[in-house]
């Protein structure tokens, strides 16, 4: 998620850490205003919605509990992160269940803020998406009720978590280790929901440019080197992809999604390493028509599954949802025209071509 134009509001009484807060997070393109006391913060935030705000307890004229109540009404999406050099463990707990998405005591550790921000925002975004499918019927109102009825106890568990793990000995192996499950079983749940919610995603034409689909492909690669990196150092890539095809008018976000949702499902079918080929060329037909295919030589697919691969929530994984091919099969396929096709041979290999 990146930082840059992300509106922040500071509201603390102390000048100097102000300043110091201010200048750290100017460094890393975020849009910083400051409040000095409680009335201002609020004003400030009528007139200029800000999506986060670092706010200390402590203030000269409105306690910061108030303050919190009051930005909420202003704006429920706004993320609040609670600093102070007061409270304890019981003070945290209350704000989070007020509204607060984080605890933060001073003095802050600077890679402990931004990454409480970090998450903090990607809470906010979460929470704004779950809600433009309201007007959607049947699943399309089911999933974003069940992802906003899953997403805020696990906002609470990760918050709760982390004020955990930074007030535990994490020495202690069991401990560690209990700390670690659960912020995977987290993580897994979060990915589940957004999968829903990818799902059932509407369309977005205000979006579609005109997309380089070599370019796509590049950035695919390197967004899978870093979420499956162990298994990287594994497969070997190799790709066969004719230069300068033309330009495909498509949403980019929902092009990144499909060729990211097939190469995770071919590197997760090569857990003791394999080679993966990816080739992206004119139809020989046409003219315009571009076919990308990728072609590993995993596990496969036994041949009665084979039907059944673009169905939601079937998988034959122990941890998959079951949505990634069907995601797939909706942007290519429903709103695009275009085609998906999967042949695979168990224990040899899977070939995916759009």
């Amino acid at each position: 998620m990146g930082t840059l134009g992300r509106k922040i509001m500071v509201v603390d009484d102390n000048q100097d850490f102000v300043d110091f807060i201010r200048k750290i997070l100017e460094s890393k393109d975020f849009r910083v205003s400051v409040a000095l006391d409680g009335k201002t913060a609020i004003e400030k935030a009528l007139f200029d919605i800000p999506e986060l705000v670092l706010l200390d307890l402590k203030l000269p004229d409105i306690p910061g509990e108030e303050v919190l109540k009051r930005i909420k009404e202003i704006d429920k999406d706004i993320a609040v992160i609670v600093i102070t050099g007061y409270g304890g463990e019981q003070v945290a707990v209350d704000m989070m269940r007020k509204g607060a998405v984080d605890f933060l005591s001073k003095p802050i550790d600077y890679e402990v803020l931004i990454s409480s921000m970090k998450n903090g925002l990607e809470i906010r975004d979460a929470q704004i998406e779950d809600r433009r499918f309201d007007r959607y019927p049947s699943l399309e109102r089911f999933f974003p009720f069940l992802a906003h009825e899953i997403r805020n106890p696990l906002h609470a568990i990760s918050g709760a978590l982390a004020i955990i793990q930074r007030r535990s000995d994490l020495k202690d192996e069991i401990l560690a280790q209990s700390i670690k499950i659960i912020n995977e079983e987290v993580r897994h749940l979060n990915e589940f929901v957004q999968e829903c919610l990818n799902f059932v995603r509407p369309p977005d034409a205000v979006r579609f440019i005109g997309v380089e689909i070599n370019e796509v492909i590049s950035v695919v690669m390197n967004v899978i080197l870093h979420m499956l990196e162990s298994e990287s150092k594994k497969i070997r890539v190799v790709t066969d992809i004719t230069p300068h095809l033309p330009l495909v008018y498509a949403n980019y976000e929902e092009l990144k999604q499909v060729f990211l949702n097939i190469v995770k499902n071919a590197y997760e079918a090569m857990p003791d390493g394999g080679e993966l080929t990816i080739k992206a060329c004119l139809r020989p037909d046409s003219q315009k028509d571009i076919e990308i295919t990728f072609i590993d030589n995993g596990t496969g697919i036994k041949k009665e599954n084979l039907n059944k691969l673009f169905n939601p929530f079937f998988t034959t994984k122990v941890r998959g949802t079951g949505l990634g091919l069907a995601v797939c099969r909706r942007i290519i396929v429903e709103r695009y025209h275009g085609k998906i096709h999967v042949e695979s041979i168990e224990n040899k290999g899977t070939t995916v071509k759009v």
